[in-house]
């Protein structure tokens, strides 16, 4: 069980809530295209959906590399944390897929300066990051806030889930009920996602979901979007 203190707990929740201003709500990675193509068309497609993406593609390559990013930061390593940013920029498979994680990145880079977490020295070091994550923007952000690395995985992953769901929504259209629904299956899931997130060796690492890299190519072209992946 994830222990975490009181002020620790809000900083999480403002960390990991909705109204953080970087835009995640603009964005459906796919989703959209996905439902524009007739592969999700209600609650029950929908959550087969989410899940396989948050299994296949965040839950075996960002949440490992998200851990990486804490553990970099632990011993204070730019390398290794600058090293981990690339291969996750690199990792993204289409134009927009990228964007979406620099223009997040920015964002929340941006709001650091704006916090009083992290010393001027090292938000240097995080602006000095050319191509600047949001998966990096976020391990900063909590590892500055003191929040523990275990439970900011966790809330990272609940994050994505909220986005997804929202934007399923939205775009289908589903109820509230609905996404509710698919919060409680999906979300029970997420610690064990989490926990093998901290056990994948490097060469374990796997973002393969051709799928998912189609469809947000088709996206890029298609014509009537409420999202900007």
């Amino acid at each position: 069980m994830i222990a975490i203190d009181p002020l620790g707990l809000t900083r999480l929740l403002q960390l990991a809530s909705p109204t953080l201003p970087v835009g995640a709500y603009s964005y459906s990675q796919g989703l959209e295209a996905a439902i524009e193509d007739g592969m999700v068309t209600n609650a029950g497609t929908a959550e087969c959906w989410i899940r396989d993406v948050l299994r296949y593609s965040v839950g075996s390559f960002e949440a490992p590399l998200l851990w990486r990013m804490f553990a970099a930061l632990a011993e204070d390593d730019v390398t290794e944390f600058r090293r981990w940013n690339a291969l996750f920029s690199a990792g993204r498979e289409t134009a927009e897929l990228r964007a979406e994680t620099l223009q997040m990145g920015h964002a929340l880079a941006r709001l650091i300066d704006d916090l009083p977490f992290g010393d001027a020295q090292q938000r240097e070091k995080l602006r000095a990051i050319d191509g600047l994550t949001f998966p990096a923007a976020f391990s900063f952000a909590a590892h500055h806030m003191g929040i523990d690395r275990h439970a900011a995985l966790v809330a990272y992953l609940w994050s994505w889930l909220e986005n997804q769901v929202m934007a399923a929504l939205k775009a289908i259209p589903l109820g509230q009920s609905a996404g509710q629904r698919m919060l409680v299956a999906i979300g029970a899931e997420l610690p064990e996602i989490a926990l093998r997130a901290t056990q994948l060796g490097e060469n374990e690492l796997s973002n393969f979901a051709p799928v998912l890299a189609i469809v947000s190519s088709r996206h890029e072209t298609q014509y009537s979007r409420l999202f900007r992946s």
